[in-house]
């Protein structure tokens, strides 16, 4: 009996989707679970510069009725190092106060590097970003996979290195309760295909797509992420996508209807890219999108 309980617990641990009965009638439906995030991206350059502080934007995340924030490493003092626990807690104290999760954080690593020694280090600033978000309280540490394919490598040699790398930084997050989300970025990663590679050589549900709506630039890119989402665990939603290669703007009636007949539960990050205010880009991404949420 014992067994069979702990069957049925880990079957619904593991469950794409929570579902209740209704009224007895024996049909189930989904219960909608989406929230609203933004990513820090969107302010990358005021950041950077000390135009605005990780603290004024957390302030402003919770005036503007988001639920969470997506804080990239690089907005942390002296990246890639790790920040101090003084300064981390901080962060995840004012977000608290604030009414606001922290749906995650990201690195900039690489790889597909050809040389093991630098992957190491890659691993590394994995790892140590993996125990920042684990303080951090962020359920999922954004990576991404690699820039090109080196000189005199195949497409296939350097995703079967990147598999092993990969699997020892989610070994690793696993322990700390922290799920690796491996973004497509238009890089390494370029088709919903190539990333299904890396997925099955890896087979952990401690991994997972960070679906970048932007990045999938090959073909229709609605069904693209209709059929990434359910390897999904946060999401870069963005004011332009590609279709057939070509730059468009977001059809965001189109693109929540899909999200919404999927059985997608979480955070929805929202990042706005290029110039211009961004306080001002977000505002206008989000009165777009709200009517569709």
């Amino acid at each position: 009996m014992e067994i069979k309980r702990r069957s049925v617990i880990k079957s619904l641990f593991l469950s794409p989707m929570l579902t209740i009965k209704t009224n007895g009638l024996g049909k189930t439906q989904n219960i909608p679970k989406r929230k609203l995030s933004l990513n820090a991206f969107s302010f990358n350059k005021q950041l950077i510069n000390g135009d605005i502080s990780l603290e004024d934007l957390l302030v402003w995340c919770n005036q503007q009725g988001f639920d969470g924030i997506d804080i990239t490493g690089y907005y942390f003092k002296n990246y890639p190092n790790v920040p101090s626990d003084m300064d981390i807690y901080k962060v995840k104290r004012l977000a608290h106060s604030l009414g606001l999760s922290i749906s995650g954080t990201g690195v900039r690593n690489d790889f597909s590097l050809p040389s093991f020694s630098d992957r190491v280090k890659e691993i590394e600033l994995v790892k140590n970003w993996v125990d920042v978000a684990h303080k951090l309280g962020a359920p999922v540490l954004r990576i991404f996979s690699g820039k090109k394919i080196p000189d005199g490598h195949t497409w296939k040699q350097v995703a079967d290195w990147m598999i092993t790398d990969i699997k020892t930084c989610v070994q690793y997050a696993q322990e700390k309760g922290v799920i690796i989300g491996l973004q497509n970025h238009n890089e390494f990663i370029k088709t919903l295909e190539q990333y299904e590679y890396i997925q099955n050589g890896i087979g952990s549900n401690w991994f997972g797509l960070v679906l970048d709506i932007g990045s999938f630039r090959q073909g229709n890119s609605y069904k693209e992420i209709q059929a990434a989402i359910p390897y999904a665990v946060n999401w870069q939603l963005k004011e332009r996508m590609y279709i057939n290669g070509q730059e468009q703007k977001t059809d965001y009636k189109k693109l929540m209807e899909i999200i919404k007949s999927s059985s997608y539960q979480g955070f929805l990050p929202i990042e706005t890219l290029g110039e211009g205010d961004p306080k001002v880009k977000v505002k206008q991404m989000l009165s777009e999108l709200k009517p569709y949420w």
